[in-house]
């Protein structure tokens, strides 16, 4: 489905335009009034400095909100390389050969962790996340059987270090899912439009004139670009990367022989 905000140059762009013809709508609706003589009411002032503060204090709360989530983001991969990594520790109380399994299954299923946050294409992620379900599935059953056929304390703690690492991938999904609401975003835009309608209202015959008008909607504009930016998990520049899986993956790649020793 089209999110506008998973797109921070088009959240820029159509903001700026339409930002830039509300002050205009203003200005030409104060020209009008002018014409018939008539005049801005004197608490006019007072109500646009009041909506520039609520607006102000909107876009900080949004800002606020999206940084929050990309922290949660950066906080998440961070957890489910730990819980990989100490699976793979665990996955040695397991027999010889269902350890071997497990570590060989958890090494594909960290490669296609991290593909899924290296790939931007719909299409490949969705196969991705495929592939990821079906090692899921591979790798709890490993893990089962062997519990099953050996209880013990030491297996009950690889079991339940294979847990964590399902319940892991499942927290960060719903971290990418964790996005500012959609209300939000249409409340900080209509006080901007109406914002700047005020101030194209207020201003005066040369301003109306000048380049001046695109100064508050090109402001704006840019900080709705930094949100959407951040916001969006794979949209953009400002994107989560996952530096401790690339980490992790390389400490468990497995060491090629050395030859030519003598």
């Amino acid at each position: 489905m089209f999110r506008l905000t998973d797109y921070p140059l088009l959240v820029f762009g159509v903001s700026f335009v339409a930002l830039w013809l509300c002050a205009r709508l203003g200005a030409a609706l104060r020209r009008r009034h002018e014409v018939h003589g008539e005049r801005a009411p004197e608490t006019f002032t007072i109500v646009l400095t009041a909506s520039l503060t609520l607006l102000g204090l909107i876009i900080g709360f949004t800002f606020s909100m999206a940084v929050s989530r990309y922290d949660m983001r950066k906080n998440y991969e961070a957890s489910e390389a730990n819980a990989i990594g100490t699976e793979y520790v665990r996955a040695g109380f397991l027999s010889a050969a269902d350890a071997t399994m497990t570590r060989m299954l958890l090494r594909s299923y960290l490669d296609q962790r991290i593909l899924l946050y290296q790939s931007r294409d719909e299409d490949r992620r969705r196969e991705i996340r495929q592939r990821v379900t079906q090692l899921q599935g591979q790798l709890w059953s490993t893990v089962q059987n062997a519990a099953l056929a050996q209880p013990s304390a030491l297996t009950a703690l690889a079991a339940a270090g294979m847990n964590d690492v399902l319940n892991a991938e499942a927290y960060t999904q719903a971290a990418w899912w964790n996005r500012i609401p959609p209300a939000g975003w249409l409340l900080m835009w209509v006080i901007a439009l109406l914002c700047n309608a005020l101030l194209g209202y207020a201003a005066s015959g040369a301003t109306r004139r000048s380049l001046l008008l695109l100064i508050l909607p090109l402001l704006l504009a840019t900080a709705f670009l930094l949100i959407a930016d951040i916001d969006s998990p794979r949209g953009g520049v400002i994107r989560v990367s996952a530096p401790n899986l690339l980490s992790l993956a390389e400490q468990l790649a497995p060491t090629a022989p050395q030859s030519g020793q003598q």
